[in-house]
C-alpha cells in the first residue's frame, strides 16, 4: 500500500441536467475551476451509455473489460475520485450502482454515460496530494501513482 496525506479544500455541489455526459462534464468542471484532485459522490438518474462490469478473465493481462449497455433510465448512486492524468488534465474514476425495476448492476463509468433528467454531484477538493493517473502497460489501464 502507498499513501499520501493531504487536506480538504473547496466544496462544490453540481446539478447535472438531462443529457449531460459523464465523466466529461465533471472533468470539464474540475478543469475550469482548477480542481486537480477531489472526491466525488453522485445521486440521480442515468439514461444511456455503458459501464465496465468486470474483466473477461481475472488472470489475464492486459485486462479485457466486459461492458454492459445502459439503454433505459436507471436510478444511480456513484462515488469516484479525480486526479490528473499524465497530460495534467483531470480524470474521473467513478463506480456506479444502477437500479431499475428490482434489478441492479454495478460498474465503472465510461465516457458517454448520460444523465436522465437530473443528477447531483458533490465534489470535495483534495489539496496537497501529489498523485497522478499513469498508464500501466502490463494491465492496459490507468492506475493511481504516487
Amino acid at each position: 500500500m502507498k499513501a499520501v496525506e493531504g487536506r480538504v479544500g473547496r466544496l462544490f455541489v453540481l446539478r447535472l441536467e438531462d443529457g449531460d455526459a459523464i465523466p466529461s462534464c465533471i472533468e470539464n468542471f474540475a478543469r475550469e475551476r482548477g480542481v486537480q484532485a477531489a472526491f466525488c459522490a453522485l445521486l440521480g438518474g442515468v439514461g444511456s451509455g455503458r459501464l465496465v462490469v468486470g474483466p473477461e478473465r481475472g488472470d489475464a493481462l492486459p485486462v479485457t473489460p466486459l461492458h454492459r449497455l445502459i439503454d433505459a433510465p436507471h436510478e444511480a448512486a456513484a462515488v469516484g475520485t479525480i486526479f490528473p492524468g499524465e497530460d495534467g488534465a483531470p480524470r474521473l474514476h467513478m463506480h456506479a450502482c444502477l437500479g431499475r425495476e428490482g434489478s441492479s448492476t454495478t460498474g465503472c463509468v465510461r465516457p458517454g454515460i448520460q444523465v436522465w433528467k437530473v443528477a447531483e454531484v458533490v465534489v470535495l477538493e483534495l489539496l496537497e496530494v501529489d498523485l497522478k493517473r499513469r498508464m500501466d502497460p502490463a494491465a492496459g489501464l490507468e492506475v493511481l501513482s504516487v
